[in-house]
């Protein structure tokens, strides 16, 4: 259960007024239809194999320019240098024919850019990064026309120009363009820029679908790859191609992006002209400390300090730490600007790693090891951080919990179980999961098994652990018709034992989770000889008051059996001494044997013992006996501290003695992360239940010792999987099979957790046992549902005796 809350949540701050402008979506769609009444027929030429013009920016020196110069900006999207001398840019009006020239000399290296410094308005704004060629002209700030010439020719052009001889690129902008390569961009503004998609990359020889209109971000040419100069910060600069942020502690100024998202503290934002390196995310969160003063369609920049924020929750400091911009200024440039297309995560666009998580060894992943986002599962979704990210027909692998995450995967995930969830492996902690969360917009409720029909689309974030896509609209569920199963009833010589924790029941429980409780025991197990039972608390539940009986709060879970058509159920358990056996406080929660009597089951009464007395095992004429029924193995050993002792019991099948230890061992909690900073995640919770697994294991021996064909019968909780450790430890030299190992792969799950369904609850049996025709189900009617009485499936092995 967590206890800490997201402390973004909760972070305030005072809210900014925020100024309407003309809608960027209504302009460019002007700009379209001049552009089509305007140009009758000139074709672009061919798109440019290496020099393109990249920005245009007119307002320099007007009123709110963030520049005082206007410019024009170049990039070399080839793959060898290319002199430009001789060469020259020029401008005319929208629609005029009358061209200015500035002309160029030097060379642009591969991947970088070229700065044409030109006129100045009156003088207000920044000074631009130096630059690499300085002419005279002022640009219109809305709409005009610019030309890079191979030669210093003045063009005499009003349209058509971009098919002329020595005409390398051209751009029109402002919807009175009158010539352009296809359509003309949208109106620029004093704070408003045509920049070219992929950081200057991507040339379709149609201005309208090459450029977005957004705030002005002059590179020269010791700028590379889409960014990083003095003045020409872009998103992925910031996020780097790494783990944490290559400028984290630094100021960034004027860094441009599209809002995509607006939470109650912060917002994130994406640059719609992303990089070419897929493991460089192009979104960032901005930390506002109260509501944001922006909307969703916003193009912005923002002037801040990127920081490193490493949430709390689950691990603490176990978990990841995630970039965001902190203390912002924040432009708005223009409103309704398109939204960034998310990136498709599943077939058809990228693939998750399907097993890997870290790759890393040991060690902090933020300081140590090589990023690897094609196939570490952690980088994978560190390269998205921030992003709007798309699954398409997302795969529900978990349940909606109380907190209204819902974990999925996309199509085509490995390693399913036979009812839709995914299972986790000793090699394969399922990187390609991600958990839904609702910060944005309501998850909806669903279970393991449905659909969420078409796009779930959200930001990608990191909370409690995990990679989180907070969606942005509510997804569409297609039921996949998960049922709760109800096992085979156990014929006259089957004794039908099963394991079941009922997590923290107690009388204040409301009737109705008593009454689940009673029919799951009589219909889906089909009403055992015996069940043990897990996380039964006292009678005054999770109140500290001292008590330790749990009378009450068993008969009323028999009388709910009894009334739910069930048998008529008797009990054994040794009450606890207060607030030593863990669990939540007050609640006292201990193991119980609940068992029938009319199928042939008796209990074998051997009293004396009390919460701290050691039962034994003594050998009667070559048969085992406990000597105290129902007694508690070694309770006095540091491995039992602050957790529930083993609870011993001596049955009788139709006169034969059979031997059952019900088991709650050590929980999980204190384990890092499977998502987190360190990897291989620490488990240290798993040292007590080794010592655990040890003193059960000792007892069940001295049982098999005097009667090697004892039988004898391990289950419960045991907090760990089937292929651990713990396990092995149980099962060392043969003497008990573990159950749940002798399923098929996609079988073999008794909880799920974030999304992995997994093995912590097991019934063992002695060899005697296993070599019977037993047959063993784990009964799932909890653990794959959001509407469940308990977290955990119980299970029930049907053992033919005679």
């Amino acid at each position: 259960m967590r206890s800490t809350p997201n402390p973004r949540i909760s972070r305030t701050a005072l809210r900014a007024p925020r100024v309407r402008r003309r809608s960027l979506a209504a302009a460019s769609a002007a700009a379209v239809v001049a552009a089509l009444v305007a140009l009758p027929g000139g074709a672009a030429q061919a798109a440019s194999p290496d020099i393109v013009i990249s920005q245009v920016y007119g307002g320099g020196g007007n009123s709110g320019a963030p520049y005082a110069n206007d410019f024009v900006e170049l990039y070399n999207r080839g793959t060898a240098p290319v002199s430009v001398t001789g060469w020259t840019v020029q401008y005319a009006s929208a629609g005029g024919s009358t061209w200015s020239r500035t002309t160029l000399s030097g060379t642009i290296a591969p991947g970088h850019y070229f700065l044409v410094q030109e006129a100045a308005g009156a003088g207000t704004g920044s000074a631009l990064p130096t630059p690499d060629a300085t002419g005279t002209i002022a640009l219109s700030a809305t709409s005009g026309k610019v030309a890079l010439v191979t030669n210093g020719t003045a063009l005499s052009c009003g349209s058509g120009c971009a098919g002329l001889p020595g005409v390398k690129d051209l751009v029109g902008y402002g919807s009175s363009a009158s010539s352009a390569e296809g359509s003309p961009t949208g109106s620029l503004s004093n704070t408003a820029a045509a920049l070219r998609a992929g950081g200057g990359a991507t040339d379709t020889d149609n201005n309208a679908a090459d450029f977005a209109v957004a705030a002005p971000t002059p590179r020269n040419s010791s700028s590379t790859g889409g960014g990083g100069g003095t003045g020409g910060t872009r998103i992925h600069d910031i996020q780097g191609a790494a783990r944490t942020s290559p400028l984290a502690g630094s100021a960034v100024s004027a860094v441009p992006g599209v809002v995509t998202a607006v939470g109650p503290n912060g917002f994130w934002y994406q640059d719609p002209q992303p990089d070419n390196d897929p493991g460089t995310s192009e979104g960032v969160y901005v930390y506002t400390a109260g509501a944001p003063s922006v909307a969703v369609g916003d193009s912005v920049t923002v002037s801040a300090t990127v920081s490193q924020y490493r949430p709390g929750g689950t691990g603490g400091t176990a978990n990841l730490s995630i970039t965001e911009l902190t203390a912002p200024t924040v432009t708005v440039v223009a409103h309704n600007a398109p939204l960034p297309a998310a990136t498709l995560v599943g077939p058809g666009g990228r693939i998750p790693p399907s097993a890997v998580i870290s790759s890393v060894t040991s060690g902090d992943v933020e300081t140590a090891g090589t990023y690897r986002p094609t196939t570490d599962g952690l980088d994978f979704w560190e390269s998205l951080e921030g992003m709007r990210v798309e699954i398409d027909n997302a795969a529900v692998v978990g349940p909606t919990n109380k907190y209204g995450e819902l974990p999925v995967v996309p199509q085509g995930s490995t390693t399913r179980t036979n009812r839709g969830g995914i299972l986790l492996q000793a090699a394969d902690g399922n990187p390609e999961r991600v958990v839904l969360g609702k910060a944005l917009a309501p998850t909806p409720t669903a279970d393991v098994g449905d659909t969420l029909t078409g796009a779930t689309v959200g930001v990608l974030d990191y909370a409690f652990g995990n990679f989180t896509l907070q969606v942005t609209a509510t997804p569409a569920v297609t039921p996949g018709g998960t049922a709760p199963e109800v096992t085979t009833a156990p014929t006259a010589g089957q004794l039908a034992v099963a394991t079941f924790n009922v997590e923290n029941l107690a009388p204040s429980d409301p009737q109705s989770k008593y009454d689940g409780l009673a029919a799951g025991i009589v219909t889906n197990l089909r009403a055992p000889d015996l069940v043990a039972l897990e996380e039964i608390q006292d009678n005054s539940g999770a109140t500290d008051d001292g008590t330790v009986s749990a009378t009450q709060t068993l008969a009323k879970l028999t009388a709910a059996i009894t009334a739910a058509g069930g048998p008529s159920y008797s009990y054994r358990e040794i009450d606890p001494v207060d607030g030593q056996d863990g669990g939540q406080p007050g609640g006292n929660i201990r193991q119980v044997f609940l068992f029938r009597t009319d199928r042939g089951l008796s209990f074998t009464d051997r009293p004396g013992a009390g919460s701290t007395t050691a039962d034994s095992v003594v050998n009667a004429s070559g048969t085992p006996q406990l000597a105290y029924s129902p007694g508690r193995i070694d309770p006095a050993n540091t491995a039992w501290n602050s957790s529930r002792k083993p609870l011993a019991g001596e049955f009788r099948w139709n006169g034969k003695p059979v031997f059952v230890i019900a088991n709650h061992f050590n929980s999980k909690g204190g384990d890092q992360p499977l998502f987190g900073r360190y990897q291989q995640p620490a488990h240290p919770s798993e040292t007590q239940r080794h010592a655990q697994a040890t003193a059960v294991k000792a007892f069940t021996d001295q049982l098999l010792a005097v009667d090697p064909n004892a039988s004898v019968i391990v289950l419960g909780d045991l907090n760990d999987f089937e292929f651990s450790q713990t396990t092995d430890i149980l099962t060392a030299g043969g003497s008990l099979t573990d159950l749940p190992r002798t399923l098929p792969l996609p079988e073999r799950y008794t909880y799920v957790y974030e999304g992995n369904s997994q093995v912590l609850d097991h019934i063992l049996i002695s060899g005697a046992l296993a070599a019977t025709s037993y047959s063993y189900d784990i009964v799932h009617i909890n653990s794959e549902f959001s509407a469940q009485l308990s977290d955990h499936d119980p299970q029930v092995v049907r053992i033919p005796l005679p």
